[in-house]
């Protein structure tokens, strides 16, 4: 009989493969899959058409439909640049805390998921458990929809999602949604001692991030909704986070690239959002254009992920307050692939060990009280399918 491997045995293995969102996660995923064959699991997959990128979702108990789905995602954000004291792809355990990338977000999970699948396989469910494995979720939750679609015909259709980023084993029943655009300016070079003959992409780009903090200032001063009230913080943001361009100090900047990325608060519209930053864009182009006519802006759609919305006696909600205990009201601002499971058809909720404080940092790490959580929360599921 093959080994069932630990909970912490499966983190250090998923920890070992470096599945930096840049980068192919089919490794981590052909060992998944030759894992759970050698104890009679089968899992399917989702193939990317454009990438070498692998999704996961296999199915154990009996086959029909009502399954309980653990949802992760199993590529990492980049380490490059981050002070490590430890290997980030080795887990180091110090001072009470399991060191590594992902540990925390969200392999971590990840591993409990898996083992809860295999001890699933031996035991005596008379509800079926699934599991989803995504990619891409650190770039935009690209990954999750078409793995979802291709869940949809091969495997009974679930009733409900436990997505488990770090949450610190709380319910989370509500996020803000996200939309993300590439800009792409594109200027005139000429000597910067005749900038007004040239567009310089920087500086026009510039107003546009300048925009940016004017509408967050806004956002910050307006009183929040009684929705928006329960976000941290309660209000949308707009958010650029890395800038490149120009090709020396004393020439016009012809390019200039930047991510403008909005976290959308429940009752406001995403679309809206985009609508606004398009007439920006439009405004921006119209005075480069002035200058000199071929000159534009490029937009490309980065990103679009629901948000999740509070069900009313949702069976996800349920299910994790009744083995946690949990009865607060928690909502988080950051997004997850809770919101495209719902728009799916399934329950959702968020549960997951460690707290999203660790989460893309320099020496990541999950409290092992933490990782113990989860494996008593799994433990605790199982006997509730098996009931």
């Amino acid at each position: 009989m093959p080994d069932r491997l630990t909970p912490f045995q499966l983190m250090e293995k998923l920890v070992s493969f470096p599945t930096v969102s840049r980068d192919t996660n089919i490794p981590l995923i052909d060992w998944v899959a030759d894992y759970l064959s050698s104890h009679g699991i089968e899992s399917h997959r989702y193939i990317d058409p454009e990438q070498p990128k692998h999704a996961l979702f296999a199915h154990v108990g009996p086959w029909k439909e009502g399954a309980v789905v653990l949802s992760g995602h199993t590529d990492v954000v980049p380490i490059d640049g981050q002070p490590w004291d430890t290997d980030p792809f080795e887990v180091v355990e110090r001072e009470g805390k399991y060191y590594g990338r992902g540990t925390c977000d969200m392999k971590g999970f990840d591993a409990l998921a898996l083992w809860a699948l295999v001890q699933g396989h031996y035991g005596n469910l008379k509800r079926p458990l699934q599991i989803a494995l995504s990619f891409d979720e650190e770039v935009g939750c690209t990954g999750a929809p078409p793995m979802i679609e291709a869940m949809q015909p091969v495997l009974p259709k679930g009733e409900l999602a436990i997505i488990g980023e770090p949450s610190s084993m709380q319910a989370v029943t509500g996020h803000k949604g996200g939309i993300g655009f590439d800009t792409h300016v594109i200027g005139h070079e000429i000597h910067s001692s005749l900038l007004h003959k040239g567009v310089n992409a920087i500086m026009a780009g510039a107003k546009l991030i300048e925009w940016a903090n004017q509408m967050n200032t806004e956002n910050m001063e307006d009183k929040p909704t009684e929705l928006a009230a329960m976000f941290d913080p309660p209000f949308t943001t707009l958010h650029v986070g890395m800038i490149s361009g120009g090709t020396a100090h004393n020439i016009t900047a012809k390019d200039c690239r930047f991510a403008m990325d909005f976290r959308v608060v429940p009752g406001e519209s995403k679309e809206v959002w985009a609508s606004q930053y398009l007439e920006k864009v439009r405004e921006v182009e119209a005075k480069m254009q002035a200058v000199v006519p071929e000159t534009r802006i490029g937009i490309t759609p980065r990103f679009d992920v629901p948000g999740l919305k509070p069900e009313e006696e949702g069976a996800a909600e349920t299910l994790v307050r009744q083995i946690t205990g949990d009865n607060a009201s928690h909502k988080v601002s950051y997004g997850t692939e809770a919101g495209q499971f719902q728009e799916a058809g399934y329950s959702a909720v968020i549960c997951g060990p460690g707290s999203i404080d660790q989460a893309h940092q320099p020496n990541e790490y999950i409290e092992v009280s933490q990782f113990d959580a989860g494996h008593q929360f799994m433990k605790d599921l199982l006997a509730r399918l098996s009931t």
